[in-house]
């Protein structure tokens, strides 16, 4: 199989085209550095202008990961910051899928994200492919566009689209919160977060990759929406905890009530870190398993074990 895969020096794109050529696949990549390498395709900006001509040609099947990421923080009006998250989400993909199907790619995968379904779910409930409503974020907003607008792409030419939303991706090299956490965990100092009872669905990055990997081939899979998460949601304490032991320290989670600590960070103005830390963001990804006949090939814990294990190693 020939697959070319954007953002392929990122994190999840670096790991499906390692994964992609370990089963004897022809990978290209796009890549924003330019390096003299016959498998990657020099593109630095996404948009709706952008060139993919020259990278398609033989391209059976494209993995689409390369996005404008989701920020913490945004300096410009709420107006700006949509229009940045939909030149690159929204107008980028879809440009990327008109020529994909002009150059007769027959499958496009896409990388979502569960922010399209929304930013927490209620207590005992759980996210389905289906939406109740279109998201207001403007990041999930602008990859819940792209969603609507492949499948007129897909309707229109024949093109096979896949859409997968996965929730937060950690595995060796993560950054951001979750490396954030490693580094807090390490420091063994006490942590207020040993009684919150929360549920939240992760997704190992070979357990993501897999099912990328499953989505370019599977025949089922054509036209369809898939949520796909470790399938062993956990709440913040046993995350914590988990870290904890895979860095063979002790955990110093000290068992302050759930209730107190959102009123503490509602007082503080930092509800949106309360909501984060003990809010619930479940997947139901019952249909994935039974469409695909797939499962996770990584245990949450062998997951934590291998980021913590390369985490310690890069210090």
């Amino acid at each position: 199989m020939n697959i070319f895969v954007t953002g392929g020096s990122g994190f999840v794109g670096r790991r499906v085209v390692e994964a992609g050529k370990s089963l004897g696949w022809q990978c290209t990549y796009q890549s924003r550095s330019e390096t003299i390498n016959l498998e990657s395709q020099f593109v630095t900006s996404i948009n709706g202008d952008t060139d993919w001509f020259p990278a398609l040609t033989g391209v059976e099947v494209l993995v689409h990961c390369a996005a404008r990421v989701h920020q913490m923080t945004e300096s410009q009006s709420p107006e700006d910051v949509l229009a940045s998250y939909q030149e690159v989400n929204t107008l980028g993909t879809l440009n990327l899928a008109r020529q994909a199907a002009q150059s007769g790619v027959k499958r496009f995968v896409f990388i979502s994200s569960i922010k399209v379904n929304g930013e927490r779910t209620k207590k005992g409930g759980a996210f389905e492919p289906i939406l109740a409503e279109p998201p207001t974020d403007p990041y999930g907003l602008s990859k819940y566009e792209a969603e609507v607008g492949l499948k007129s792409v897909a309707a229109e030419t024949g093109m096979e689209v896949v859409i997968i939303r996965p929730p937060l991706v950690y595995g060796p090299g993560v950054k951001a919160n979750f490396e954030s956490m490693m580094k807090l965990m390490r420091k063994g100092i006490p942590l207020p977060f040993g009684a919150i009872n929360n549920q939240r669905s992760l997704v190992f990055i070979d357990n993501l990759v897999s099912l990328i990997l499953t989505c370019c081939k599977h025949p089922n899979a054509a036209n369809k929406i898939f949520l796909v998460s470790d399938n062993d949601d956990v709440s913040t304490t046993r995350l914590m905890q988990q870290i904890a032991d895979s860095m063979a320290s002790s955990s110093r989670l000290v068992p302050i009530p759930q209730s107190l600590i959102e009123v503490s960070a509602k007082v503080l103005g930092k509800s949106h870190l309360s909501d984060r830390l003990c809010g619930n963001l479940q997947l139901d990804v019952t249909e994935t398993l039974n469409t695909l006949s797939w499962k996770p090939p990584v245990t949450f814990e062998k997951g934590i074990q291998e980021t913590v294990s390369a985490f310690l190693s890069d210090k």
